[in-house]
């Protein structure tokens, strides 16, 4: 079946630069443009198309209104084409609040190293995204707050928190979760995602509470301009502390460390001690920077089997051969299943392999996560 999309950006040059890449697909066909973001909603209306490139800044109606709108008319898989600088970030994740499933840099050159890569990245993402159908968005995810309203989230108990874009018409379980059989209690929370993470990485931890009993670390595939925008986003959102890893940083229970984009997240030492080092990679070796493959094996490596970790929506199959170190280790490994996952890559490698012990849903997870350190 032929993914039919419809290009959004002012540009006439990069419309017709995006529909020939992707009419370079034999899966793909575009089947329309528009100049503005009110254009965009008139043309998906008329369209309806299975997927929709979307520039952030535009005349009339800028990206991230458009996309809100159509999400609450007809929700379609959006795809935002984002500049990669700090404003870029910011828009970027609004735009992703606002309902936008995924984005890739608008310069094509800083998707791959040369064009061929860059080519089949863009033509596979539109294809991975298609087959996910988003649910209409009640309210926007994130609200950007206070100095107090952020004290007040690290004072008060943790709460269900807002779903993402395709989980927001499902409603938490409220079968309890079942205990994790272990004769040690975990020493570490460790989180890997890709396309889809944003949203899925906000659910997840800003149900967890400020007294969180152990260190977490999250790699998320993201440029390095957006790491820090998303890990203050993150920390002004979460009852637990969020920051962009640097180097040196000594694990601390309730803290979140976030892998800086284009580098590699290490974490070295003892449990209990344990530091970060984070190192520049320029290496062929490794698809992504950071890699949830890197850093579960040197979680393992520090911490053995005490560590929970989890593998939420991705792209590709990074972090199943960190998961099977820790695995191997005696760690407890948990997956997002299918029917919530953007792209059910990432974890679907980790579930096939055997690895995983639960495949939940996005909105299960963080109760699961309470349930696992005896906090519920």
């Amino acid at each position: 079946m032929t993914v039919r999309v419809l290009v959004v950006d002012d540009s006439s040059f990069f419309r017709r630069r995006v529909t020939e890449i992707l009419n370079g697909s034999p899966e793909i066909e575009v089947i329309g443009e528009a100049a503005d973001g009110e254009e965009a909603i008139v043309q998906a209306r008329k369209l309806r198309p299975d997927v929709i490139t979307m520039d952030i800044e535009m005349p009339v109606l800028d990206g991230i209104s458009a996309v809100r709108r159509i999400m609450a008319e007809r929700p379609i898989p959006i795809l935002m084409f984002s500049s990669l600088t700090h404003d870029g970030a910011q828009a970027t994740l609004d735009a992703l609040d606002a309902g936008a499933v995924d984005f890739l840099p608008k310069k094509f050159e800083d998707i791959a190293r040369n064009r061929g890569d860059a080519i089949k990245v863009l033509q596979q993402r539109v294809i991975e995204i298609a087959g996910k159908r988003p649910a209409a968005r009640a309210r926007p995810l994130s609200t950007p707050r206070t100095s107090d309203d952020r004290a007040s989230v690290r004072q008060r108990p943790a709460i269900a928190p807002s779903l993402g874009v395709q989980q927001a018409s499902i409603r938490p379980s409220t079968t309890p979760a079942p205990a994790v059989a272990r004769t040690t209690p975990f020493k570490m929370l460790a989180i890997g995602t890709s396309t889809g993470g944003p949203v899925a990485l906000q659910a997840v931890l800003s149900a967890l509470p400020a007294n969180f009993p152990v260190p977490i670390v999250l790699v998320q595939h993201m440029p390095a301009a957006f790491t820090n925008a998303f890990a203050k986003r993150l920390d002004s959102l979460c009852a637990i502390s969020v920051k962009e890893a640097e180097e040196g940083d000594v694990l601390k229970p309730g803290h979140a460390y976030l892998a800086p984009g284009g580098k590699q997240m290490i974490v070295d030492g003892r449990a209990g001690s344990a530091k970060l080092h984070i190192r520049e990679d320029d290496s062929e070796k490794l698809t992504y920077r950071p890699s949830v493959d890197l850093t579960f094996a040197s979680v393992a490596r520090t911490y053995g089997g005490d560590v929970l970790a989890i593998v939420l929506t991705g792209m590709g199959a990074d972090g199943r051969e960190g998961s099977r170190m820790l695995k191997d280790r005696g760690a407890t490994i948990w997956a997002q299943d299918k029917d919530t996952s953007v792209v059910y890559g990432m974890p679907q490698a980790v579930a096939a392999a055997g690895l995983s012990e639960r495949d939940l849903p996005l909105q299960d997870v963080a109760r699961h996560i309470l349930r696992a350190f005896e906090l519920s």
